[in-house]
């Protein structure tokens, strides 16, 4: 009895041992096989490769002032889409996981009415590594129109040319058409931006407007900048001879009488003019300085001593004396050839 138990419980040790040892040496075998499972040939698709790269951007304005909701495209060497990103609140953005190589990066929308989007550029990615790119909008510039007018009549004006610019920089030029206008962008560097104006060419017929002029303007405004000119003076030119245009006012008349050289009763004096005798004409002193009646001689002819008139001075007075002698001498003879009478009336 004890002796079949003995044996049945050594069987069954010996089978026990059996099957352990087909068990263990199952699963090492299925360890080394050659196949791949399905799990290990999809595992690569969740995680990057080892050598990929990234490129981050960081948008701002002029300012310094971070710009959301940019937006920006990726593209390959083919042409083909690697990647599309709008910009957070920071002003950040980052394409992940790209293979090496030279991108192509445009910027679709600034996000902002006030600025403008920058030119496409390339950017190069490395493996491993991140491309940093801190990328500046400019603000839009203002769209300036120039008009020339009369200041009397307000009509527009062709071929007005001014420079427009700040500080000392001119960064606009603008000439008037036939219709008195132009127009252009002008570049703008900041929210509110002060510009200066200044006249170059005046239009044809008209003074230059000299004096320069100021205007404010932001990004993307439309501004009107208004210069007037005056008509040039139509005052004759002078003549370059010398000689003026009026019709000099006459002058007086010297006179140029002379006394009569014949005349008996002396010759008359002239006038005294105002002129200066000729360097030739020197007076001659009279014959009898002591005579105040002597006449002057006229301005600008020879003066008249009264030395020719002598003769007939004294001829007219000696005959003067000898008709007053013989009116005495003939009254003399009347009365001594008459009779004497008396009181009475009688002759004696």
């Amino acid at each position: 009895m004890h002796a079949r138990i003995v044996r049945g419980a050594v069987r069954s040790a010996a089978l026990a041992a059996a099957v352990t040892g087909t068990l263990t040496w199952a699963p090492a075998a299925t360890a080394q096989s050659a196949e791949p499972t399905p799990s290990a040939s999809t595992a690569p698709t969740e995680t990057p490769a080892p050598d990929a790269g990234s490129v981050a951007i960081t948008k701002k304005d002029p300012a310094g002032d971070p710009l959301a909701g940019a937006s920006f495209l990726l593209l390959d060497t083919a042409g083909q889409e690697a990647g599309r990103e709008t910009t957070d609140a920071q002003g950040k953005l980052t394409f992940p996981d790209l293979a090496p190589g030279v991108y192509r990066l445009k910027e679709t929308s600034s996000g902002s009415p006030l600025h403008d989007v920058v030119a496409d550029q390339d950017v190069i990615v490395t493996p491993g590594a991140t491309a940093q790119l801190t990328i500046t909008d400019p603000f839009r510039a203002a769209q300036v129109v120039l008009k020339a007018k009369d200041d009397k009549t307000g009509k527009l004006l062709p071929g007005s040319t001014v420079n427009i610019g700040t500080g000392d920089k001119t960064l606009l030029t603008l000439t008037t058409g036939s219709k008195g206008t132009a127009s252009g962008e002008l570049p703008v560097s900041s929210r509110k931006t002060e510009f200066w104006v200044k006249q170059i060419n005046a239009p044809e017929g008209y003074d230059l407007y000299k004096p320069s002029k100021t205007f404010t303007v932001g990004p993307g405004a439309p501004v009107t900048v208004t210069v007037t000119n005056s008509k040039t003076a139509t005052t004759p030119k002078p003549d370059p001879s010398g000689t003026p245009t009026d019709k000099p006012t006459e002058s007086p008349s010297t006179p140029e009488d002379k006394p009569s050289e014949g005349d008996s009763g002396g010759a008359k004096p002239a006038p005294t003019g105002t002129g200066t005798p000729d360097a030739d004409s020197t007076p001659v002193p009279a014959a009898n300085p002591g005579d105040d009646a002597t006449p002057k001689a006229p301005a600008g002819s020879l003066a008249h001593t009264g030395a020719d008139a002598t003769p007939w001075i004294l001829g007219g007075a000696g005959l003067l004396v000898a008709v007053g002698i013989g009116t005495i001498v003939a009254a003399r003879r009347r009365a001594a050839a008459e009779p004497e009478q008396d009181d009475n009336g009688e002759t004696s």
